[in-house]
Formats: structure tokens, sequence, C-alpha cells
């Protein structure tokens, strides 16, 4: 089998031009560093620019030596133990980001939302100190701690970010090129942030689409971790629902919110909006959540319903198929009467095909069960789906 030799940068990044970028951030550092100057519009990113005059606040000199503390056993445990949930529930995304930047040498952190390691994937090489320092669990790795990095101003300023090597306000981190997004949990606090981060790399600002796409894909887990009776998928009338882009919100047997993700807090005023308070879906939806739990258990075309906006939105409900869950009252059965083995078996085969958005096929296979069995259930003729 014929070797295939990897590319070490791209065609389109020239010496030449990875020389200008260099020097132009060179140039940056020491109008804003060094002569203390503000910098014309365009030289950095202006959030790296808040981010380096926050530090400069701090009486910190780019140039001074940093010291990774050692992280002991005992902080280790802590850091793990404190953030298992967050850790567990990421560790998919971290597995699928370590084989996409796989030949690309960057490796991915997860911290928690005061920048301490929580996580690590990826292909790092613990020979080199300088990974080494930056992935044991335990490290903090702020704003606060080792000045401006793709990790603290992702924190910071609530945004995903690039920024490559003299980006960093310290000297000593001036090998480093990173990305990092901002993770928000189901109640819409940080709760931590996913950074991507090369030494000695090729810049690859598109890492930063990378991280933020991961980052989304960690929120939706997040959201459907916690105990829900009904997930809603939200998108705009025209868009097709199904992916990354929707937004979600989870209620419990009652309506009331469970979770909702960053997108659809963006779509929602009244998520924006909330106290610390429990919400109802009445208030965001112009519908009784009845009628919700119902479209749920008819696989169909999702449902258009208005905002108190004056905004309308496209909603597909899905029930868990798999999960043990309260049973809302206007579904339980009479005082006295028992839901038999058949109709349990009926039900999950709807909600299998609800949850595949009416592909029977996938929800056959989902099943262990045959496609004929599905349709013999559902009392519907084959078809070619």
């Amino acid at each position: 089998m014929r070797d295939i030799s990897l590319p070490t940068s791209p065609p389109s990044a020239t010496l030449p031009e990875v020389n200008r970028r260099l020097a132009r951030i060179e140039q940056a550092r020491r109008v804003a560093l060094h002569e203390r100057a503000a910098l014309p519009a365009g030289w950095v990113a202006p959030w790296i620019e808040r981010s380096w005059q926050r530090c400069i606040s701090q009486g910190r000199d780019p140039n001074q030596a940093l010291a990774f503390e050692a992280v002991g056993e005992a902080r280790r445990r802590h850091t793990l133990d404190a953030n298992q949930h967050l850790l567990q529930t990421a560790q998919p995304m971290l597995e699928n980001l370590g084989r996409a930047i796989v030949n690309t040498r960057y490796f991915a952190i997860l911290t928690n939302a005061s920048g301490v390691v929580v996580g690590v994937s990826g292909p790092i090489d613990h020979s080199d100190r300088r990974a080494d320092l930056i992935t044991r669990i335990g490290t903090d790795l702020s704003e606060a701690s080792i000045g401006t990095t793709a990790i603290g101003a992702a924190l910071a300023e609530s945004q995903p970010v690039w920024l490559h090597r003299g980006e960093h306000f310290f000297s000593a981190n001036g090998n480093y090129s990173c990305a990092g997004a901002p993770l928000f949990g189901p109640d819409g606090a940080c709760v931590g942030m996913l950074d991507l981060t090369g030494i000695d790399a090729v810049e690859r600002p598109e890492l930063k689409h990378l991280v933020t796409q991961s980052a989304s894909k960690i929120e939706n887990a997040l959201v459907l971790a916690q105990a829900h009776s009904l997930m809603v998928r939200l998108n705009w009338p025209g868009y097709a629902l199904g992916s990354e882009a929707d937004g979600i919100v989870c209620l419990d047997a009652d309506g009331w919110l469970t979770g909702a993700n960053p997108i659809a807090r963006q779509m929602l005023p009244g998520l924006a909006t909330t106290g610390p308070g429990p919400l109802h879906v009445s208030e965001l939806f112009g519908v009784p959540h009845d009628l919700l739990f119902d479209a749920a258990r008819r696989p169909g075309a999702p449902l258009e319903i208005p905002l108190w906006t004056g905004l309308c939105l496209q909603a597909l409900p899905v029930e868990p198929a798999f999960e043990t869950r309260p049973i809302h009252p206007a579904r339980q059965a009479p005082q006295g009467e028992s839901r038999s083995l058949r109709v349990i078996e009926d039900d999950l085969i709807r909600q299998a095909v609800n949850q595949a958005r009416g592909n029977v096929m996938e929800a056959a296979r989902v099943l262990g069960i045959s496609r004929a069995t599905v349709y013999r259930k559902l009392g519907h003729k084959p078809s070619a789906r």
C-alpha cells in the first residue's frame, strides 16, 4: 500500500503571507503592549485588544515568565468529581474532535467555567513540556492565570475566538495557536469551554468553526441529558428541522421547562429575560402544552406555532422513546384500567418512528425488528421509505 504524505500547510498559506501575518501581530504587540498606544482598527480582533488591556490593567508584563503550578492528586480528583457530568456528556464529542484533528498537531481541551482543565483529547505529545503543562487535569488556564488565550477570552467574551502565536498576551505563550468556544448549560449559564490548541503549528482559523460546531453538540447533549418528557425542536418556517441549527427546549410532563439550548434562547425572548424561577412553555408559545404532547404521538409535518411576539416558529415535538417518565395527566389511563403489553409495545414503535421523523427503516433498525413488523403494528402498507 502506497504511503500518503500529509501536507504540513495549506497550499494558500505561502511563506511571505505567513511572515506578513506574524509581522502584523508583532507590530500590534509593540504599539499596544510596549508603547501603550491605541491600535488602529483591524490590527487585531477587538476582543484580543480588550483582553490585552485587562492584563495591562492588572499590572502584568508581557515578557514575564509564566509558572504553571503543579497539580496535586487531591486537586485532580476534586476537579474530576466536580465536573463529572460535563465530562461524561462531552466525551463522545471530544473523541470525535480527536479524530478530526489527528493530523494537524492540534489537540482538544475541555475546561470548567473557571478555565480549569477537566478533560483532553487528541494527539498530545507529553514529552513536550509545553503540551504537558496545559493538558493536566486541574490546571488553571484562565485569563487571570495565563493571560490572553482562547480559553480565557472565550469565557470572558462569551463568544467563539481564534488567536495565533503573538496574539497571546504573554510572550511565553507565543508558540501556541488556539480556537475556543464557551459552553452554556440547560439553564443558560456558562458551564465551561472547549479549546483546540496547536504548538508550533500551521495557523488554521477554520478550527474556530469546528470548535463552535462541537460546542453546540455538547450544549445540546447537556440539555437532552436533563430528565424530560418532551423535546421540542424549533426553527423558522422554511428551514429544515433536524440539524444542529435547531433550537431545542425540553419539558416535563406538565409543560415546565427543564432546559433549552443557546439557539432556542436566541429565538425565544422569554428565555433570555426569565428570572431564576421555573418557566412554563405557555409563557413562550401561544398554544396549550397539551397540543405539543399530542402532536408528538402523531408523526407528521412540523407544527407552526405562534409566539407571543407575533412571530411564528416551526416546532417538532418528540417524546423520548426509551426512558421512564411520568405519564402526562391528559394521557393517564382511567383508574383501574392498566395498559396491556401490546399497547405499550405499539406506543414504543410509534415513538421510535416519530423519533426517526417517519423513517420506518431507521425506526426498525433502532428497535431491532423488521420493517414489515413496524408497518404491521402501525397498520400501514409498506412504502419505499
